[in-house]
């Protein structure tokens, strides 16, 4: 991938890696000095060994690319460098950053709090009453273009450099701040009412007198809060009390992580144990909180009752915490806040949202100091010829004045409006629909994108999972052939409860052994069916929801009621992991119901609707080191044990007993991208059991090691286990992924995945969706936790080529701590990035390391809250409406409903709009520059005199009337048909490289105004040498047909609202000659050069007109025919 780029040998440094050493905390010496790092990571320099720890903000190229800092420097962008610093200064000193302690909360006195801590209010605002008008104009103003009109129109208040009348200065400048002072307006206004919404929101808070109404922004670190059922929960807090038996509830997380599966937690023992809700006034307890911190995923905490004897100590976990922004799914709540405002995790996890400048902008603020720097010159040179006479300065002044034109104001204003247009036609696209633009100012970032980075669920996955595929070793059954195990299964129960027909018992007793004929002889199909549907039925960590019910079912039916309970339509499936639910919903499908569970029971209905239970022994949950869960039940009317397990492939391989088709099958179910899970079981004996809970309790309590002595207890179990069958679930994808991104890869960008979710869900996503082609190798970085181990690990993945990267969060950051430059530069090179277990934080972080390290532009697109800080930190942000809210589309640049419109938006209105845009500021500053060398050659002719060529309304009339509606209907221009952008997404690769609007295109326009400008205006004089009191009627209708003509010539496809353009600005230009004939004259009106309407019908100036404008315009027609017929773009090979 990368052999071209050393590995740096840095034996030699040793004294460099003392001092490294010497700066670092002394858990790294231990862990690297043992560590052999022969070979350094990738460029790493001798600076860059220095500055080892640091932070996302610092790129090695821009340390190395520090020269010293001169005048040069200064003026060339260095003062704005400095104010930026100081200002920067000035805030971090007026607002110091509270730093974030750990905390002891009392429960319901928020007055024993040691510190103040922050008001609980929601602030999306960016600016108040008091900083509107000067942030809006400090936007405006930063851009050298705006600040320079600003200063021209400025110096028309002093007389001496008075060149023409206020109101052509003045009412473009004012018009465009009104503006965009309109729109900030009306966007704040926005963000204000939504703010005050969530902020008066009301929660019932529990007090000695009892329940009082607070509002959110009210709620205080200590207070005692109550949240309904679908309530948002207003601040982070720790669970005490919940109205469910269980003492257990759900909470739905999906604004926080963007998971949609629904969250279990568990109240405090202690409190929830209390009788009544007023007790937890009447006792002396509190919370001992960690700090605030990022990770939404732990936290560490105890809780203390300080007035029992012995005092009670619970240790607290992220089971035992609500965070803000999620909802509360099951029962009422009660919970003590520990976290309120800007210390809550959502908000540490939010970013804030910055104004977005696209790079076009960019550009044409660059271009424009170019021709402010020609003005200068310029205008000098027209001083010097004059000699330097009289008060030189004042000339030198008003020249630039004069020339002031070169930077047409109207730039902006076309642009803005253009990119008005372009919002509103991608708004009005019925391919598209749905689509809303929320940012106008940006459209053409859409056809300048490089790297596209995407969230997995919701957004290229509909999280809907389908249960597909189940195979037993020699039968395998897919979505076609289902009914025939649930034939098996009505078969197999039946044949249980005619057997014991004698007996009826609400539960019955399937057979799990041999059949008595022939216990040796291999178990039947039927059997086998029956096993392990029941083991997927039984293996899991789903609890069924009722909704009808307020607290759901009863642990305790009778049979009659169970019967009339548990088939309530209203019944959902809730689990930490869509897959589970699927595997459940599908073992309904087939007749073997999942009707109740609690903490230590399940119960299954057959398909003759008998209840099946089975008391809970121990769970092992799922974890991402271990991949596999498991379960052990004792059936209620046989006493058998039984220990399910389910899990990964390669976590299962070794535990089962030996067979020789799982890899296989494995691997041919992966292929189809389905996730798999083998299923596994094995039967206990009452006295192994006992030996296992003996020694499970034992290690359970042991305080050294206590993770791997339980560890190695449970996996004491795990061996020659009976492998029942394998599982094939579906995410299903949304519509038209596949060839959404294939398309977008053709397109030359190159997409990562940033998702929340677990390592084999996103391989698994990635190779189903074929963001991963089915060619490419994946490399899967080994999970690192110090500089060694990234070291190596590194090394690893520079030898590979061509393949795609597999990184989880944890390991990522790690390697961005040490080798931040290196790895972005190889993962820059994969054809495809997967980023797991990502927090909202790194996402962002991920998206403003690629804008750093690499300088190209880039995309977030997703659809949950954990979104919003990555949409809001890319260049441009894509919000899809999907199941997880409306957050992530609210906070975006642009907002659809489906992934696969992304394809178009780019394809089509991205490449038009940054086309487009570039031909109209370049055509723009074109009518600029014609105008200003005529006003030099005028200049030159008449002895160098600092006086206007065209006075007052000519001026703007020339920018408006005449020539705007022909300029701006560019903006309707297209180089090929929608289809054919979609059909060739090549076409948008060029885009890229940024060639419709560089140094290069800017030259050469440049050179055709110098050469239509001295045309026009020495054609002029040499034609009108004896009507010479007529040149500037003669030379401004020229000029006129010149910018209608050059108008025609740029366009690349006819419009019908573009010829009548033309003809508007025509019609309207010869009907102004009548009423204008007091500025056709040299200089001012007093100087008695009046139009003659006499001479202006006459055949001698039409033809005059005529043939100075064809001179001007014909060669350059020939040369694009020539460029056409001998070079042509590659647009107009497939146009044509």
């Amino acid at each position: 991938m990368a052999d071209g780029i050393p590995l740096n040998p840095v034996r030699k440094n040793s004294r460099k890696i003392a001092y490294y050493n010497a700066g670092r905390p002394a858990r790294y010496q231990i862990e690297d000095e043992s560590l052999n790092l022969d070979e350094m990571p990738l460029m790493m320099s001798e600076e860059a060994f220095e500055n080892d720890e640091s932070d996302y903000q610092t790129l090695p190229r821009a340390r190395v690319s520090q020269t010293s800092r001169g005048l040069g420097w200064f003026l060339c962008g260095g003062w704005k460098v400095l104010c930026s610093s100081c200002c920067e200064c000035l805030v971090h000193t007026c607002r110091r950053k509270k730093e974030l302690k750990t905390r002891t909360v009392w429960l319901g006195h928020p007055e024993k709090c040691e510190e103040k801590y922050p008001k609980n209010a929601i602030k999306n605002q960016k600016y108040n009453i008091v900083t509107f008008v000067p942030g809006v104009l400090y936007q405006q103003f930063k851009f050298f273009l705006n600040l320079y009109f600003l200063v021209v129109a400025c110096s028309q208040f002093v007389p001496s450099l008075k060149i023409g009348y206020l109101y052509t200065y003045w009412a473009p400048l004012g018009f465009v701040l009104a503006v965009t002072m309109a729109r900030e307006a009306v966007d704040e206004v926005r963000r204000c009412r939504r703010d005050k919404e969530m902020n008066s929101q009301l929660y019932s808070k529990l007090t000695v007198r009892g329940k009082v109404q607070v509002k959110s922004s009210d709620i205080q670190v200590g207070d005692l809060i109550i949240v309904e059922k679908n309530q948002r929960i207003p601040a982070d807090m720790i669970f005490l009390r919940t109205s469910e038996k269980t003492g257990s509830c759900f909470i739905r997380t999906d604004q926080l992580d963007g998971e949609t599966d629904w969250k279990l937690r568990i109240a405090v023992p202690c409190t929830q144990r209390l009788p009544a809700l007023g007790d937890l006034f009447s006792i002396s307890a509190y919370v001992y909180a960690q700090k605030p911190q990022l990770d939404i995923h732990s936290f560490e905490g105890n809780f203390t009752r300080e007035d029992c004897d012995p005092p009670v100590h619970e240790s607290l976990s992220i089971e035992n915490t609500l965070w803000a922004s999620t909802v509360v799914a099951s029962g009422t709540i009660i919970g003590v806040v520990i976290y309120t405002g800007k210390e809550t995790r959502s908000v540490l996890n939010t970013s804030q949202s910055k104004n977005k400048v696209g790079m076009l902008d960019l550009e044409l603020n660059r271009l424009t100091k170019a021709l402010f720097l020609a003005q200068v010159v310029l205008s000098i040179v027209m001083v010097a010829l004059q000699g330097f006479l009289g008060p030189w300065f004042r000339n030198l002044f008003r020249f630039v004045v004069l020339f002031s034109y070169i930077i047409p104001i109207s730039l902006r204003v076309n642009l803005d409006m253009g990119k008005s247009a372009y919002g509103w036609m991608i708004m009005k696209d019925e391919n598209i629909p749905g689509t809303v633009v929320r940012t106008s100012t940006i459209p053409e970032e859409l056809g300048r994108l490089v790297y596209l980075l995407t969230d997995k669920t919701g957004t290229l996955t509909q999280n809907e999972m389908v249960f597909k595929r189940l195979h037993l070793g020699t039968v395998s059954y897919g979505t076609d052939t289902m009914d025939e195990i649930q034939s098996h299964i009505i078969q197999s129960y039946a044949q249980v409860n005619s057997a014991q027909s004698n007996g009826s018992s609400a539960s019955s007793t399937p057979s799990r052994k041999p059949q008595p004929p022939a216990p040796k002889v291999r178990k039947s199909v039927s059997s086998r069916i029956h096993e392990a549907v029941k083991a997927i039925a039984l293996c899991h960590n789903v609890t069924p929801v009722y909704e009808s019910h307020a607290n759901g079912t009863s642990t305790e039916p009778e049979s009659t009621e169970a019967d009339q309970d548990f088939s309530d339509d209203n019944r959902t499936y809730q689990a930490s992991s869509p897959d589970e639910v699927a595997l459940v919903r599908w073992t309904e499908s087939v007749g073997l119901t999942l009707v109740n569970r609690d903490f230590t029971s399940l119960q299954l209905k057959t398909p003759a609707g008998h209840i099946l239970t089975y008391y809970i022994l121990q769970i092992f949950p799922f974890t991402s080191e271990s991949k596999r869960m498991g379960i052990i039940v004792r059936e209620e009317a046989t006493g058998d044990i039984t220990f399910y397990m389910k899990g990964a492939d390669v976590a299962m391989a070794s535990i089962v007993q030996y067979n020789d088709w799982l890899e296989e099958e494995c691997g041919n179910m992966a292929r189809e991208g389905l996730r798999t899970l083998v299923v596994a079981k094995k039967s206990l004996t009452e006295e192994q059991y006992q030996d296992f809970e003996s020694r499970y309790n034992q290690a359970k309590l042991s305080i050294h090691d206590r993770a791997l002595k339980v560890a190695a207890v449970v996996e004491s179990l795990e061996r020659e286990m009976e492998l029942l069958c394998l599982t094939g679930v579906e995410d299903q994808l949304q519509a038209d992924v596949r060839p959404t991104l294939e398309l977008l890869r053709n397109a030359g960008i190159k997409i990562w995945m940033l998702t929340g979710d677990k390592l084999e869900t996103a391989t698994c996503i990635a190779k189903s969706s074929h963001l991963v082609n089915r060619s490419q190798d994946i490399h899967i970085f080994r999970p690192v936790t110090n500089r060694g181990e990234a070291h190596l690990e590194l090394n690893a993945f520079r030898r590979k080529h061509d393949c795609a990267l597999v990184i989880s969060g944890d390991s990522l950051e790690v390697c961005l701590r040490y080798y931040e430059h290196e790895f972005v530069e190889l993962a820059c090179q994969c054809p495809a990035v997967v980023c797991c277990r990502c927090s909202p934080t790194q996402k962002a972080e991920i998206v403003r390391l690629l804008q750093q390290h690499t300088a190209n532009r880039t995309c977030a697109i997703g659809d949950g809250g954990n979104d919003v800080s990555m949409i809001q930190a890319a260049d441009c942000g894509i919000g899809i409406e999907g199941k997880e809210g409306k957050q992530a589309s609210l906070a975006a640049d642009f907002s659809i409903t489906q992934f696969k419109h992304i394809g178009r938006l780019l394809m089509v209105h991205g490449r038009n709009s940054y086309k487009r845009s570039a031909a109209l500021g370049q055509f723009v500053m074109h009518r600029g520059m014609i105008i200003s060398t005529m006003q030099a050659v005028f200049s030159s002719i008449f002895y160098f005199a600092s006086v206007p060529l065209y006075q007052g309304f000519l001026m703007v009339g020339y920018a408006t009337m005449y020539t705007m509606f022909p300029v701006f209907s560019l903006v309707l221009d297209q180089d090929v048909k929608p289809e054919m952008a979609l059909l060739y997404p090549e076409l948008y690769k060029d885009l890229t490289k940024g060639r419709s609007l560089s140094f290069k295109t800017f030259l050469i326009w440049v050179l055709i105004s110098i050469y239509q400008g001295g045309i026009l205006m020495y054609g002029a004089l040499v034609l009108f040498d004896q009507e010479f009191v007529h040149v500037v009627a003669i030379s401004f209708t020229a000029l006129i047909l010149t910018e209608l003509l050059m108008v025609a010539l740029t366009i690349r496809t006819w419009h019908w609202l573009m010829v009548v353009a033309e003809l508007i600005s025509l019609g309207c230009y010869l009907a102004s000659l009548a009423f204008l004939n007091e500025y056709f004259g040299i200089g001012r009106v007093t100087l008695g050069a009046f139009l003659d309407l006499s001479f202006i019908t006459t055949w001698v100036f039409l033809w005059k007109v005529c043939a100075i404008t064809l001179v001007s315009c014909l060669p350059l027609y020939i040369l694009k025919y020539l460029k056409r017929k001998f070079s042509p773009p590659s647009y107009s090979k497939l146009s044509s």
